[in-house]
């Protein structure tokens, strides 16, 4: 059968495909002695009754063959992860740091201060670290620690900007407080000057109506002044009349002498 295949494949291969029907065989009932080696062996199994090509795989037990697995051994696991622990920078313990800083064994290269929020870069000497810490009203907050200098001054500067972030309130506080003491302080001045203002407009307008009345009075005065000068005027014109006609009339009796 395998070889009439062959000879139809290889007389095909040049023409057109087409699929053509084949007989089913009936495979060879298989020995009882190989099925339950199969089955023995977890391998696959023919059904009488399948055609070729059809295979089944037969269940295996779960009894069958199941060997006990080992348990791993668990292993103690670091506190800081490994990705963390080669990190030129890591968190201190604040207890150990507050105690290096009672003892006075810390010199300091570096203060950063933001109203209440003081960032400090120290230095320990017998072990050749670094602290940058970061002090929220004289109480300890953050604290790290560094094997050189450059990773300390990056973990300061970091500290830094923190803090100014946070002291931004503080900061718009200070200044709002200030202008509104200001302000305060100008409406004050303001207002002293506005009354000073307004006692001179009240001096001004009394001392207004005093002249006023001063020249009313000025005025009226001199219309009298003027009458009595007229009336005085007329009454010594008329005496000099008076004593002009006497004149003439006593110098009428004198007789008239030549000259000489």
């Amino acid at each position: 059968m395998k070889s009439f295949l062959n000879r139809r494949s290889a007389k095909l291969t040049n023409g057109a495909s087409h699929l053509v029907a084949v007989e089913p065989e009936t495979p060879p009932k298989a020995a009882p002695g190989n099925d339950a080696a199969h089955a023995a062996s977890g391998g696959v199994v023919i059904d009488d009754g399948a055609p070729i090509g059809t295979e089944t795989l037969a269940p295996r037990s779960p009894e069958a063959g199941t060997a006990a697995r080992p348990v791993s051994t668990l292993h103690a696991v670091p506190a800081m992860p490994a990705h963390l622990s080669n990190r030129p920078v890591q968190v201190a313990e604040g207890a150990s740091f507050e105690a290096l800083a009672a003892a006075d064994e810390l010199a300091t290269f570096r203060v950063f201060r933001s109203f209440d929020y003081v960032v400090t870069l120290l230095f320990h000497g017998p072990t050749l670290s670094y602290f940058a810490t970061l002090h929220q009203d004289n109480t300890l907050w953050h604290a790290l620690r560094a094997a050189d200098l450059d990773s300390a001054s990056a973990a300061f500067h970091h500290l830094e900007e923190q803090a100014t972030r946070l002291a931004d309130g503080e900061t718009r506080l200070a200044q709002l407080a200030a202008q509104n003491a200001m302000l305060t302080k100008q409406i004050e001045q303001a207002e002293t000057q506005a009354e000073r203002l307004r006692v001179d407009l009240q001096r001004h307008t009394e001392q207004e109506h005093r002249v006023s009345a001063r020249q009313h009075q000025v005025r009226k005065d001199v219309a009298q002044l003027e009458a009595q000068r007229i009336a005085a005027q007329a009454q010594l014109n008329k005496a000099h009349r008076t004593i002009h006609q006497l004149s003439v009339a006593s110098n009428e009796g004198v007789p008239h002498l030549p000259s000489r």
